[in-house]
């Protein structure tokens, strides 16, 4: 069970710390805003009213022992940048901070953060992605040029084994998973074939992604 820090209570902050404890992991919260705290005491470990850019006010709740840390803060883009270099400075493993833009993301990266992330574009791209190919039910984008899809199978793949579509051969993505009602083959075989309203998921380089999204 991993510890994680989640600094900044907004949205997408508490969104992040509920869904982290709800799956049973260690979570610390901290923002300035009092009523937050209050909010969200009863979801998480630790719910603690700070200023996340007083090194030692996080040397005292002993940041340095958590695995994780999520910078949130997005109304103040020093405090957001000055709390991801003290976590860095104080020992924390691995930083995640929300930014605004392509800028403020460089400026987190040269500063140590780990993972840069941009909540609002990446929802937008899968809103996107999601409107331009039909069979295409979402869309993860985990490194710059890779991303799993999860697709519904098209009329052209029902019937057919994974080995006669070809998708690692012909195109090299993998299907990681394939979705049927409620049961989920998380190791699908060469020789297991795709049903009416089977759903898969599909991980691989977006170009080639991008080849079998409208697969018909």
């Amino acid at each position: 069970m991993k510890q994680f820090i989640v600094v900044g209570l907004g949205r997408f902050g508490s969104s992040v710390a509920k869904t982290l404890a709800d799956n049973g992991h260690d979570v610390l919260t901290i923002d300035e805003n009092h009523q937050k705290i209050q909010d969200i005491s009863n979801y998480v470990t630790h719910a603690v009213e700070a200023d996340a850019t007083d090194e030692e006010a996080l040397k005292t709740l002993g940041v340095r022992n958590f695995d994780v840390a999520i910078v949130s803060i997005g109304d103040n883009l020093h405090a957001n940048i000055l709390c991801t270099l003290i976590l860095k400075e104080l020992g924390v493993p691995y930083v995640i901070v929300k930014a605004q833009d392509n800028l403020h993301g460089k400026v987190l990266t040269k500063v140590g953060a780990d993972r840069v992330v941009y909540p609002e574009r990446d929802m937008g791209e899968r809103i996107a992605h999601n409107l331009i190919s039909s069979n295409v039910l979402d869309y993860l984008e985990f490194a710059p040029d890779y991303s799993v899809v999860e697709i519904l199978a098209s009329s052209k793949m029902v019937g057919k084994s994974l080995a006669r579509l070809e998708f690692r051969s012909k195109y090299d993505v993998n299907v990681m998973a394939i979705k049927r009602g409620k049961h989920l083959n998380m190791s699908p075989g060469a020789n297991d074939k795709i049903l009416e309203n089977d759903t898969l998921l599909v991980m691989g380089k977006n170009e080639n992604l991008d080849k079998i999204r409208n697969f018909e």
